[in-house]
C-alpha cells in the first residue's frame, strides 16, 4: 500500500495538527485577555512582582506597546499634536495605582511639526502600592487587575485605539518573567536632579538655566522634552549652550501656550556610555507669563489629522510597506521551496514521488493529485498560522514550531513513524485491518488520499526553518492577519511546488525514473529513515522529559509493534497473542506512560551542558556586554533538525572556537525546547519566531543576526568584524 494511503488511513495527520493546538491550550494556563493587537501596535498588559504582592510590596505593572515600523504613541507631553497614552485602573480594595514611570521619549518630527513619543518596542511601567487593607479572596489567593487603555498611533495619518485588558498575579510567589523589559523601563526613567534650576521669562522666549547635570555631560548637545504641554514651540529652532556647569537654553514660547506653570520640570537627555540617559531638572519660574491662548480640547494639528484620517485603519498602505509584504511573500517561497531538502522532511517527498512514479502514465490523475496535494500542504500551513496567530493574540508566547515544545505532541508523531516505518517494511498492510467499504471508498477518492498526504507532510516539516523563512515568519507576526496567512500560504506553495510542477509539466515528469520492482526494494529501504526519524523524536522527548519519560516512549513503541505484528497472525493464534499483547501494551501506558508528558526539572546551572556555552535568561546580554564582552546566542530547540546540524558542524568546528576565544566571545545558548515565553519574546524583539537564530552582540552596536544554514566563513567574518 502506498505512502499516501498511510495518509488517509488514519487520518492522523489531521488529527495531529488539532491535537498539537489542544495539549498547547491545555498547558498555557490562560486566566485572562492581556494583549490587544491592532494592524498597527501590539499593546500587551505585563505584571513584575519578584518577591510577590504581599501586604506592604510594591508590584509593578506596565502597558508595552510594540508599534509597527514608522508607527508611534506619545509621552506625557506630546509636543505639536497627539495625545499621551492613558491607563484606567480596576483593582482589588486595598491595592491603589501610581503614576506611570514615563521612559525618555524621542522627539519625531513630522512635517511642520514635531512631536514627543515613542517608536519601536515601549514598557510604561506603573507601581501599584499593596496596603494592609488588602485581603485576599480565600478561593482565590490573586490580585485581579483590570485595565482600560487609550493610546492614539501615528504615522503621517493618526488613529485612536483601545483596549480592555486582565491580569492575575500571585500574592504569594515570584512572578518575574518579564522582569528584563521592567528593568530596561526603569533604567530609562530620568534621573531626578539636585540644585537651583530656573527658568526665565523674557518676552516671547524662554531662558532656561539647568545645573547639576553630571561633568560628563559638559560640552555635549543635549536634547530637552518639557513636561508641561503647550508652552514652547516644539518643532522650532532653539539655541543651547554651557556657561561652566550650568547648562542654559533660549526657546522660543507658543502662540497657542495655554499654560502659565510656576514650576517647569524639564528632561535633557544625552548619551552617556553609549547608552541614552535622561535627567530630570525641577525648573521654578521667574518672571511674568504673557497672554495665554484660548484652550481647546485638542490642537488644531492634532484635529486636523483626525478629520483627514477617519477612515485611516483601512486606507491602502504605503509603497514602501508594500514592497516588504512582497519581499517576505517571496522569501517565504523559496524558503517553502528549499524546505523540501530539510532532513525532516526528505523522506517523506521521497515517498510521494515513489508514489507518483508508480502511476506515471496516468497524466489526468497526476494533475489531480498534483493540486490536491498543494492544497493540503498550503491549507495546512495556513491552518497552522491562523492557529499560532490566534493563541499568541490571545496572549500566548508563541514561535514557529509551537506543537512541538508538547511532549504529547512529540509522542504522537513518534507513533505516527513507528507504524508508517512498520508498514513500510512490509510487516503489515492497512488493508488487513480496514474493511471493504473503506478500501472502495479510497480507491474511488484520490484527490483525498493525496490531501491529507500534504497535511501530513506538513506535521513533519512544521519542526524546520529553511533559509529566507526565518525573517519571513518574524515579519509575519506584526503583519494584519490576512497579510500574516498569505506569507504561511506562500510557504505552503513552495513546499508544494516541486511536486506541483512534476504533475502539471509532462517535461518534468520525464525526468522521474519509471515504474519497477525497483519500487519494492526503495519502498522497504524508506522504513528505515523512518525508524531514524523516530530515533530523533525520542531524543527530543528525552529533553523535554529526560531518560525516564524517552525510555518509557521506546518501552510503549515495542508494546505497540508488538499488538501490530500480533494482528497479522493467523489462525487460533492471533486472538490470544493479540489480547494478551494490548493487554501488555494497556498496563504499560498506565504504569509509565506519565512519564512521557512529565516536565523536566532542569537546573539553571546545568542547562548549557557543553563548557563553553552557558544559559541564556533575560537581561544576561546586557549584563555582558556592560563587562564589554561580545555575545553570541544559539537560540535552538531539540525538536528542530537544523539547529542540530549547526551545533554539530559550524559551532563545533576549531576554527570557530578559535576565533571565538580570541575575541573573548561569550557564548550563549537559549533552549527553546519546552515553551519559554521570555525567549519567544526575545526572539520576537530580532524579528523571528522560529529557530535556529543565531545573534552576534557587541555594545555599542545592532545585534547582527546571522542565516539559518551557518557556514563556518560567515560565523569567522563575522567574528572578525568585532
Amino acid at each position: 500500500m502506498t505512502f499516501s494511503k498511510i495518509a488517509r488511513h488514519g487520518l492522523f495527520a489531521t488529527f495531529l495538527i488539532a491535537f498539537g493546538a489542544i495539549s498547547t491550550l491545555a498547558t498555557a494556563q490562560i486566566s485572562s485577555k492581556s494583549v490587544v493587537s491592532t494592524p498597527q501596535v501590539r499593546a500587551e498588559l505585563m505584571a513584575h512582582a519578584p518577591e510577590g504582592a504581599d501586604p506592604g510590596k510594591t508590584v509593578w505593572v506596565g502597558l508595552q506597546l510594540a508599534h509597527q515600523p514608522e508607527w508611534h504613541t506619545y509621552w506625557k507631553n506630546s509636543g505639536d499634536s497627539g495625545l499621551p497614552t492613558s491607563l484606567q485602573w480596576t483593582l482589588p480594595p486595598g491595592v491603589m495605582a501610581g503614576d506611570i514611570a514615563w521612559p525618555v521619549p524621542k522627539k519625531i518630527p513630522i512635517g511642520n511639526l514635531a512631536n514627543y513619543g515613542y517608536e519601536g518596542t515601549v514598557l510604561l511601567p506603573v507601581p501599584l502600592t499593596v496596603t494592609p487593607d488588602f485581603k485576599p479572596s480565600v478561593l482565590n489567593n490573586d490580585i485581579e487587575i483590570k485595565l482600560r487603555a487609550a493610546w492614539l498611533v501615528c504615522r503621517k495619518e493618526c488613529i485612536p485605539e483601545e483596549g480592555e485588558f486582565t491580569l492575575r498575579v500571585p500574592v504569594r510567589g515570584s512572578t518575574a518573567l518579564n522582569g528584563a523589559a521592567f528593568d530596561a523601563a526603569l533604567k530609562a526613567q530620568p534621573i531626578a536632579l539636585t540644585g537651583a534650576s530656573r527658568v526665565e521669562i523674557h518676552g516671547n522666549a524662554l531662558q532656561v538655566s539647568v545645573v547639576g547635570l553630571p561633568p560628563a555631560l559638559q560640552g555635549k548637545t543635549l536634547d530637552l522634552f518639557p513636561e508641561t504641554p503647550e508652552v514652547i514651540e516644539t518643532a522650532a529652532q532653539w539655541t543651547q549652550g554651557w556657561q561652566g556647569a550650568v547648562w542654559t537654553a533660549r526657546l522660543p514660547l507658543s502662540p497657542q501656550r495655554s499654560q502659565s506653570p510656576a514650576l517647569m520640570p524639564l528632561v535633557l537627555a544625552a548619551d552617556v556610555g553609549g547608552q541614552r540617559q535622561g535627567y530630570l531638572a525641577q525648573a521654578q519660574v521667574v518672571g511674568t507669563w504673557p497672554g495665554v491662548a484660548a484652550a481647546e480640547g485638542v490642537s488644531p494639528a492634532l484635529a486636523a489629522a483626525l478629520k483627514a484620517n477617519a477612515s485611516a485603519a483601512t486606507a491602502p498602505a504605503r509603497p514602501a510597506a508594500a514592497l516588504a509584504l512582497w519581499a517576505a511573500v517571496l522569501g517565504a517561497l523559496l524558503g517553502g521551496l528549499i524546505l523540501n531538502l530539510m532532513p525532516c522532511v526528505f523522506p517523506i517527498l521521497a515517498i510521494k514521488v515513489m508514489s507518483f512514479t508508480r502511476h506515471a502514465d496516468d497524466r489526468r490523475g497526476h494533475r489531480t493529485s498534483g493540486l490536491a496535494y498543494t492544497a493540503g500542504v498550503v491549507l495546512s500551513f495556513v491552518a497552522l498560522g491562523a492557529l499560532m496567530l490566534g493563541l499568541r493574540s490571545a496572549g500566548e508566547q508563541l514561535g514557529w514550531g509551537f506543537q512541538l515544545q508538547s511532549p504529547a505532541v512529540v509522542a504522537a508523531l513518534a507513533v505516527l513513524f513507528t507504524v508508517m516505518g512498520l508498514n513500510l517494511a512490509g510487516l503489515f498492510e492497512f488493508g488487513q485491518f480496514l474493511p471493504s467499504r473503506v478500501l472502495l471508498l479510497e480507491s474511488k477518492n484520490p484527490a483525498a488520499n493525496a490531501f491529507l498526504s500534504g497535511v501530513l507532510a506538513v506535521a513533519v516539516a512544521s519542526p524546520c526553518t529553511a533559509p529566507f523563512m526565518g525573517a519571513s515568519l518574524g515579519l509575519a507576526l506584526g503583519l494584519p492577519a490576512l497579510q500574516a496567512l498569505l506569507i504561511f500560504a506562500a510557504i505552503g506553495l513552495g513546499m508544494a511546488l516541486p511536486y506541483l510542477a512534476a504533475s502539471l509539466i509532462p517535461a518534468v515528469a520525464r525526468l522521474l525514473p519509471r515504474p519497477g520492482a525497483w519500487m519494492d526494494t526503495f519502498r522497504r529501504a524508506m522504513a528505515f529513515p523512518m525508524f531514524a526519524t523516530v530515533v530523533w523524536l525520542v531524543w527530543v522527548l528525552g529533553q523535554q522529559s529526560g531518560i525516564d519519560g524517552a525510555s518509557a516512549l521506546l518501552a510503549l513503541l515495542v508494546a505497540l509493534s508488538l499488538v501490530i505484528w500480533s494482528l497479522t497472525l493467523a489462525g487460533a493464534a492471533r486472538g490470544v497473542i493479540a489480547t494478551v499483547s494490548i493487554a501488555i501494551g494497556a498496563m504499560l501506558l498506565l504504569a509509565i506512560g506519565q512519564n512521557v508528558v512529565k516536565p523536566l526539572d532542569v537546573p539553571a546551572t546545568t542547562a548549557a551542558r557543553a563548557d563553553r556555552w552557558q544559559s541564556w535568561a533575560p537581561g544576561r546580554i546586557d549584563q555582558l556586554l556592560a563587562t564589554g564582552s561580545p555575545v553570541f546566542v544559539d537560540f535552538t530547540a531539540a525538536w528542530c533538525v537544523t539547529c542540530q546540524y549547526n551545533k554539530k558542524t559550524t559551532l563545533a568546528n576549531p576554527e570557530v572556537l578559535a576565533a571565538v576565544d580570541a575575541r573573548k566571545v561569550v557564548l550563549l545558548r537559549a533552549d527553546w525546547t519546552r515553551r519559554d515565553p521570555a525567549i519567544t519574546a526575545a526572539l520576537s524583539e530580532l524579528g523571528r519566531n522560529g529557530v535556529p537564530v543565531y545573534v552576534l552582540y557587541k555594545n555599542g552596536r545592532a545585534p547582527v543576526v546571522l542565516s539559518e544554514i551557518l557556514s563556518v566563513d560567515e560565523v569567522r567574518a563575522a567574528l572578525e568584524s568585532l
